[in-house]
């Protein structure tokens, strides 16, 4: 099986052919920045035909958030693996270099010198996760029957309860509370 040698690492001739998705570990809370200087650097340096999507896997959620009139519905971004991002990309000696010298970039996840890719079925799932967040926010918070909460706002404010239902599809509970 052919292959080349380069600073002491061996990449595979027929394992480059193709695009595939590799885990690209960043500096949490940089994903987007680290996305953008990819992309920017891939465009910069004419390796961009070597290079596919950038994802950062994140779904949107609900969150209720206290203001002065009443609870206000938010929704925001959650990142799935906060500190990594998917690069679809042809791996060679060129582009391993261009990802790792990438500010905001540590490294790829799976091998110092000759990282792993991950499989297609994989990526599909995120993606499939990244859809359904995008088209039904979740609740921040989570809850379950029989959970213990506090009431922060309303009628028995600093009332303790036992979650009795769990309506997910409307974002309200039922709690018992004993008074």
């Amino acid at each position: 099986m052919p292959y080349w040698r380069s600073s002491s690492r061996r990449f595979w001739a027929d394992s480059v052919m193709a695009k595939q998705w590799y885990v690209v570990h960043t500096y949490s809370g940089y994903e987007h920045k680290a996305k953008a200087a990819l992309e920017e650097r891939a465009r910069a340096l004419g390796k961009t035909e070597y290079f596919g999507d950038v994802l950062v896997p994140a779904e949107k959620v609900v969150e209720l958030v206290k203001g002065r009139k009443g609870a206000v519905k938010k929704t925001s971004s959650r990142k799935f693996f906060p500190g990594y991002i998917l690069v679809n990309m042809e791996l060679n000696d060129e582009t391993w270099h261009v990802v790792k010298s990438t500010p905001k970039v540590t490294g790829f996840v799976g091998g110092a010198t000759q990282p792993s890719p991950i499989s297609e079925t994989e990526v599909r799932e995120i993606t499939q996760q990244m859809e359904e967040g995008a088209a039904r926010p979740k609740p921040k918070v989570l809850f379950e029957s029989g959970e213990q909460v506090k009431v922060i706002d309303g009628p028995f404010q600093d009332f303790t309860g036992v979650v009795e239902e769990v309506k997910p599809d409307n974002g309200k509970l039922r709690v018992l509370i004993i008074i």
